[in-house]
């Protein structure tokens, strides 16, 4: 997805952004391409929890089963987090008895999958550099593939991403430092900068990458009031506006009612 120039939206309600207050970035689709898809987590995806991208139990963070582990080279250090993926078994290729043509599912990357050098890259180092790879929680893998097969070749189109309510904050840390996770990201659904501005300020202050979809400020923000400005990797930005009410406390959780389109 090719970057556009950033555009800075304020809104109150998600109804407005809904209703053509908040435009997407321009974008040509995505083409085909082709990779690999293994799978794990159990069948009910139980072993998927937690993960390199920080949303915790994705059950309750609202990913559910359709997620994936993404290669390091799909991955890109992080900067993938929260992205959709529409994936197909490639049927041109596979071995017809383990592929379900004609289906596609959509995941959320939500993982690493890291390379295991020890192994050659076509039998089991999978997640090796450079190869594109997905290793899929199994539900999601299910959908396109038949379990004995183990690993199939697929089809992959990066998608916009579909999501229910608002943008979500979880802070953790201490005093001075901030350690934000931005979840549930609609369209791009990936976060490319973050900015921080508490009630006895108007200036924002930029948060860095600290790991995954996790964001950092060393600031002093503790029980202050606090509002979000995000940029997407696809250019648009979101204002967040007093998104975190005064005298909260750390490992909290606040929904916003806002949200990329």
């Amino acid at each position: 997805m090719a970057p556009t120039p950033a555009r800075t939206i304020t809104v109150a309600l998600l109804t407005f952004v809904c209703c053509g207050l908040a435009v997407a970035a321009d974008e040509a689709p995505m083409k085909w391409q082709r990779a690999h898809a293994t799978f794990y987590g159990g069948a009910d995806a139980s072993g998927t929890m937690g993960g390199a991208c920080g949303y915790g139990n994705l059950y309750s963070a609202g990913y559910g089963t359709r997620t994936a582990a993404l290669s390091s080279v799909l991955f890109n250090d992080g900067a993938s987090c929260g992205q959709c993926y529409k994936i197909a078994c490639d049927r041109k290729l596979a071995d017809p008895a383990f592929c379900k043509p004609g289906v596609t599912v959509t995941i959320t990357a939500t993982n690493l999958c890291p390379p295991n050098d020890a192994l050659p890259n076509d039998n089991g180092g999978w997640c090796n550099l450079p190869r594109q790879h997905f290793d899929m929680a199994q539900p999601a893998w299910e959908k396109i593939g038949v379990y004995e097969g183990g690993i199939i070749p697929v089809m992959y189109q990066r998608v916009p991403c579909v999501k229910k309510g608002g943008v979500r904050f979880k802070i953790v840390g201490h005093d001075y430092f901030n350690l934000v996770n931005v979840m549930n990201v609609a369209a791009a659904g990936s976060i490319k900068s973050m900015d921080v501005k508490n009630s006895d300020s108007p200036d924002w202050m930029p948060m860095a990458r600290n790991w995954g979809a996790n964001w950092h400020s060393l600031a002093l923000l503790t029980g202050k009031e606090l509002s979000f400005r995000l940029t997407d990797t696809d250019g648009q930005t979101v204002v967040f506006n007093a998104v975190v009410p005064g005298g909260w406390k750390f490992g909290q959780t606040f929904a916003s009612n806002l949200q990329f389109v």
